[in-house]
């Protein structure tokens, strides 16, 4: 195994800067994430075969002191994304509306729908959800009607309105 360690250091490095490169710009993610992860892990144990036939190297940049200018530098600028990670908000931006969207109120959600509250209620009280009055919030009426939240706002949507007129 001695002999493959620099090798597949090399390799799984390019298949980890390539996915990472097109994580970065957010190219075809779902091809490239697990990918970028799984793979990135595998790198670590090539990397300790390369670690190990390059010791006594490794050693000498040590007693140089040259080892240590470039560590600290890779430190410095991993900890700001260490510290900053978790703030603010992160993640797909059509999931946090969804989230905000459950919170409203069905005469909130009405010009988005392009209905009137009164017709949405309607709507909804037709299809079997437990609402009151155009003020309940998605939510609400989620949880009075044991169904998930999104599956309430589903059911608000122009389309599906629409597909139940119909029937």
């Amino acid at each position: 195994m001695h002999r493959y360690g620099t090798p597949l250091t090399a390799g799984l490095f390019a298949v980890s800067t390539v996915s990472g490169v097109a994580l970065f710009f957010h190219w075809a993610p779902r091809t490239f994430h697990a990918m970028h992860e799984w793979l990135s892990l595998l790198l670590l144990a090539p990397f300790v075969l390369h670690l190990w036939k390059n010791w006594k190297p490794l050693l000498a940049y040590a007693k140089r002191k040259t080892l240590f200018i470039p560590l600290a530098l890779s430190l410095l600028v991993a900890v700001p994304f260490a510290l900053t990670a978790g703030k603010g908000r992160g993640g797909n931006p059509a999931f946090q509306t969804v989230a905000l969207m459950t919170e409203a109120s069905v005469a909130d959600l009405a010009p988005v729908f392009h209905a009137t509250p009164d017709a949405l209620l309607q709507h909804l009280q037709k299809r079997g959800y437990k609402v009151a009055s155009p003020h309940d919030s998605v939510t609400t009426i989620a949880t009075a009607s044991a169904v998930p939240a999104t599956e309430v706002l589903y059911a608000m949507m122009p389309a599906q309105r629409n597909a139940a007129t119909k029937q």
